[in-house]
């Protein structure tokens, strides 16, 4: 189990640094700015769990994260700066990397001995801080808080389905795969259909 996260946590880091890149193309940044960017939306939801929880964060204990952040974040420039890439293209590994770090964040708060409701949240924060953070510097309103397709919702769905299959007595690994791919399927699904929760909207006084 502890290898699965570790491998799923890298390669959602990999797959976050390439989002935050091409969503900062948008804004024309320079390669320092790109790879700021990239970095905090690889990094940023496991360092919030992190300090929510009272652990090590992970990527100081491990710096191979920073590593494979800054590596992908920077290959990732220059591919994007030499082929005309679709403006929403980042959409589609952002939602890979809400699916992975949503598992990832659930987990490893498991494993810290967090309540199951405390260890979905934790989910759905690794899932989704990385997201907002990118859409702070790249001075836009995080995708999260907009009226718009199914994120978090998605997010906290795949955490209950882990919980709830381990909790059944399915195999972490089993357990990870399927609520991986839950997450995922909504989000792709909610992106494709226009899924949408409803939204809070006064009537006008009469």
């Amino acid at each position: 189990m502890d290898a699965l996260v570790y491998w799923v946590g890298m390669a959602a880091v990999a797959v976050n640094a390439v989002t935050g890149v091409l969503d900062s193309g948008r804004k024309q940044m320079d390669l320092i700015g790109a790879m700021l960017v990239g970095v905090a939306t690889a990094l940023g939801g496991g360092t919030v769990r992190d300090l929510l929880l009272d652990r090590n964060v992970f990527w100081v204990v491990d710096q191979t994260y920073l590593v494979a952040a800054l590596g992908t974040g920077l290959l990732t420039f220059f591919i994007a700066r030499a082929l005309p890439l679709p403006p929403k293209l980042f959409l589609i590994p952002d939602a890979v990397g809400l699916a992975l770090f949503t598992i990832v964040g659930t987990q490893v708060a498991l494993q810290w001995h967090a309540p199951w409701l405390v260890a979905s949240l934790m989910g759905v924060t690794t899932g989704v801080v990385g997201g907002v953070l990118r859409d702070i510097l790249c001075n836009d309103v995080p995708l999260v808080f907009l009226k718009g397709e199914l994120y978090a919702t998605a997010a906290w769905v795949g955490a209950l389905a882990l919980i709830g299959l381990q909790e059944i007595g399915v195999p972490s690994v089993a357990a990870s795969w399927v609520a991986m791919s839950i997450v995922l399927l909504l989000r792709l699904l909610a992106m494709r259909f226009h899924i949408t929760l409803p939204a809070f909207a006064q009537k006008p006084r009469p």
